[in-house]
C-alpha cells in the first residue's frame, strides 16, 4: 500500500473545505474476483496538514489489486486519510457502480474530538 504524504497547512487561522474526487477508483470484489468501479469523494477541513495529491493518487491506485467489500474499503480509506493528516473533519463517499443489479453508496465521516478544558 502506498503511503499518503502531506504538507503543512499555511492557512490555519480559518476553516476551509478541500474536496477531492477520484472518478476512476477500482478494487476487486472479494467474492467473485471481478473488478469494482466507483467514484470516491472526499471532503475535509485541514488542521495542521494537507494531503499531497500525487501520493494520494498512488495510494488510491493501490486498491486495484485488493479484494475488499465496498463498506470496508470506504472506511479503510477514511481511516488512512485521517491517520495521514489528522484533519478537523473528513467525510468520504464511495459511490460504487451497479453490480448484480444492486447499487451501493457508502458514506463515512470523522470529526476531531475537542479537547476538554480542565478548570
Amino acid at each position: 500500500m502506498s503511503k499518503i504524504e502531506t504538507f503543512p497547512n499555511k492557512v490555519k487561522n480559518r476553516n476551509y473545505n478541500i474536496n477531492i474526487t477520484c472518478p476512476e477508483f477500482t478494487s476487486i470484489c472479494p467474492k467473485t474476483g471481478q473488478p469494482d468501479f466507483a467514484i470516491i469523494k472526499i471532503s475535509y477541513i485541514p488542521d495542521k496538514l494537507c494531503i499531497e495529491l500525487k501520493s494520494f493518487k498512488l495510494y488510491m491506485f493501490s486498491y486495484r489489486n485488493i479484494g475488499e467489500f465496498h463498506e470496508h474499503v470506504t472506511n479503510k480509506i477514511l481511516d488512512d486519510f485521517v491517520k495521514a493528516c489528522n484533519p478537523k473533519y473528513a467525510s468520504i463517499t464511495g459511490d460504487f457502480n451497479v453490480r448484480g443489479g444492486i447499487k451501493t453508496v457508502v458514506e463515512a465521516e470523522y470529526k476531531k474530538k475537542n479537547k476538554s478544558r480542565k478548570f
